[in-house]
């Protein structure tokens, strides 16, 4: 009784007293690796994350009135100030969209924000980006092109999808808001309306710090979380999603106006690193996200848009249009400890989504579920994960 007090007191202080929500870390749930401040993307420094979250309206679908559930996210690698950095992508499984992802590969550059939002709202939100440029002066030469990146996973069960509900308004809004620090995870942004392993799961973050000779490094990770089964979800390594009471996450019993089958999703992953890697380098980088989508039950399926870029903040004077440049880069012998934190970072990113996701209600009375914090809790302590 007296452990099960403290832990609603933590959930207490976290919501109300700091304005939190509660992480995973927070309830208790073990993890390997050293976090940094911030446990999040932006303890890359220099990388600045935005939000606009739209939820409005009840009950039966009305297309363009809603029920409304979405939202965009926005990462700026450098804040706002452009200048370009070392990336690259890489798909598990390309039932999904990140555009000008052709240019990254082709240039080795990310020129632009990513933005994340929901699947039908990539084309505004490109275009408000490009808007957003020429009203912010992102370049300053009379001639310029860009190929914005743009990302998303599937909302259309909480949401009013058809609708078009994301506006050019939204996407300022997460391009202007955008900041370092602490951030907001959960119902928020481009995850708004997005599920995960059979519970509500949408936005997420974490960092890891490695060490490489006399070197220290970050690694966060930011994640768009909307794929997965129930009974595949694995926390710590136990198999929580088979050990939860069927009634748990009835948002499974799908209504008939909906096609969505279990499992159906996507997620979209960010990586951010302050180590000095070449483009290649960060196709592995990106290359390694699946084994920590993997750790927590994702197995890539045939409906999944499974989308990871990566970019290293390191080499700030790299892109350059006329004059030589010299970088500095990590030998390939010596990313093995970047490999170790992308795929912790993004472990602890999709449980954080889910830990901070409140139930949501969405269009036509469709349900996603949170995931039980202190079932969970009772279940890794039966599993002996934590005492």
């Amino acid at each position: 009784m007296k452990n099960l007090i403290l832990f609603y007191l933590l959930i207490y202080m976290q919501l109300f007293i700091f304005g939190q929500k509660p992480r995973a870390r927070d309830i208790g749930i073990p993890f390997s690796g050293t976090i940094g401040k911030f446990n999040a993307i932006t303890d890359v420094k220099g990388v600045e994350v935005g939000y606009s979250t739209i939820i409005s309206g009840q009950g039966k679908n009305n297309i363009g009135k809603g029920p409304v559930r979405t939202g965009v996210t926005t990462i700026l690698p450098r804040g706002r100030n452009n200048n370009p950095v070392f990336a690259n992508w890489y798909s598990l499984n390309g039932n999904g969209e990140m555009t000008g992802t052709t240019w990254v590969t082709e240039s080795g550059f990310l020129e632009t924000p990513i933005m994340i939002t929901n699947t039908n709202s990539v084309g505004i939100v490109r275009d408000a980006v490009l808007k957003w440029f020429i009203d912010k002066h992102w370049y300053k030469e009379d001639w310029w092109y860009t190929y914005p990146v743009v990302a998303e996973t599937y909302d259309g069960f909480l949401n009013d999808i058809y609708g078009f509900q994301i506006q050019e308004k939204n996407v300022y809004e997460a391009l202007n808001t955008a900041k370092s620090g602490k951030l907001q995870e959960g119902n928020v942004g481009g995850g708004t309306g997005m599920m995960c392993l059979g519970f509500k799961g949408g936005t997420g973050t974490s960092s890891r710090i490695v060490k490489i000779g006399d070197d220290e490094y970050t690694v966060g990770a930011l994640v768009q979380t909307n794929f997965g089964r129930k009974e595949s979800l694995t926390i710590s390594g136990v198999p929580i999603g088979k050990e939860l009471d069927d009634t748990i996450g009835s948002e499974l019993k799908l209504p008939s106006q909906s096609y969505r089958k279990e499992g159906d999703g996507s997620i979209i992953v960010v990586i951010a690193t302050d180590a000095p890697l070449l483009p290649h380098q960060l196709k592995r980088i990106a290359s390694r996200v699946p084994l920590g989508i993997g750790k927590v039950g994702g197995y890539g399926m045939n409906s999944s848009g499974d989308i990871f870029i990566a970019f290293s903040t390191a080499n700030p004077e790299a892109f350059q249009r006329k004059d030589l440049s010299t970088v500095k880069s990590l030998p390939n012998d010596s990313m093995d400890p970047l490999f170790e934190a992308t795929v912790q970072a993004v472990e602890e990113s999709i449980i954080n989504a889910m830990i901070a996701a409140e139930t949501m209600e969405g269009v036509n009375g469709n349900k996603s579920y949170a995931l039980p914090h202190q079932t969970v809790i009772d279940i890794l302590k039966k599993y002996k994960r934590i005492p």
